[in-house]
């Protein structure tokens, strides 16, 4: 847990569910809680707890991991099937005193369908698909190609988007596949994912270049910010740049591109 800012995540989550076998869980909120509340702890990236999905456990999750004065800045509530069910788990947060950000992991098909109402849910920051988790919910197999997930996948971005939180795509569980990898994370920004989940040290590297824009892609950007400044000092709204005819929807992705790059640079 001490190391794990050091892989180069912008976020890292301490997992109190599916990492933590039944009988260890006591033991786990235990070790989570000492490194929260180090001193010495106290890394750039942000820091999350990833609480169980059943209120009285997660109760039990806040009240050991989170005494003291932890250094954490948001929960992951995973198998979110309602915003009802989200609102609990705020609820939950505040009556142990804290009022953070919640990212809602939308993995059954309960929590894809309802994505919507999630994303809407005022104390959720962004939404988490889970491709795993959904499929053994749904009895689907798990292939390469993930066409088995692919409506629900495009839904929970769709969500995101509509609610104006961030949209973060599953795991990769395949470690030593990077290439793969590196395919279905460019993939995932295709589809408007703004991150994705890593369960290895190794993966971060892989997933951090995949969602940093090319140098093509930043040089077709800023050419398109400069002549849509251009554009808009003469009173035009749609201009050409490298024989394309640019009008908003074009505009909206340079200036995703220019975020993802001034991000890759801090």
């Amino acid at each position: 847990m001490h190391k794990a800012p050091g892989s180069g995540a912008d976020t890292v989550v301490f997992d109190l569910e599916d990492a933590v076998a039944p009988g260890r869980k006591a033991e786990a909120r235990e070790s989570v809680n000492g490194v929260l509340t180090d001193p010495g702890f106290d890394p750039d990236c942000e820091v999350c707890l990833r609480v169980n999905p059943t209120p009285s456990v997660a109760d039990e999750d806040l009240a050991v991991a989170l005494s003291g004065t932890p250094r954490v800045d948001s929960v992951m509530v995973p198998k979110a099937d309602s915003a009802a069910g989200v609102r609990e788990m705020d609820e939950l947060l505040r009556e142990h005193g804290y009022d953070l950000p919640v990212i809602a992991l939308c993995e059954s098909a309960s929590g894809v369908l309802h994505a919507e109402e999630i994303a809407a849910t005022p104390a959720v920051d962004a939404v988490a698909f889970g491709a795993e988790d959904l499929s053994a919910d749904i009895g689907a197999t798990r292939t390469d190609e993930g066409t088995e997930v692919s409506h629900a996948r495009q839904h929970v971005v769709l969500a995101a988007s509509d609610a104006g939180i961030d949209a973060i795509d599953t795991v990769f569980t395949d470690i030593e596949e990077t290439d793969r990898l590196a395919e279905e994370t460019r993939f995932a920004g295709q589809l408007g994912y703004d991150g994705k989940m890593a369960i290895h040290p190794a993966q971060v590297s892989v997933i951090n270049e995949a969602f940093t824009p090319g140098d093509e892609e930043v040089e077709w950007a800023e050419r398109v910010l400069e002549a849509r400044d251009d554009a808009e000092a003469d009173g035009r709204g749609v201009f050409r740049v490298d024989d394309e005819m640019i009008d908003a929807p074009l505009i909206a992705r340079a200036e995703r591109i220019m975020e993802r790059h001034r991000a890759s640079t801090e």
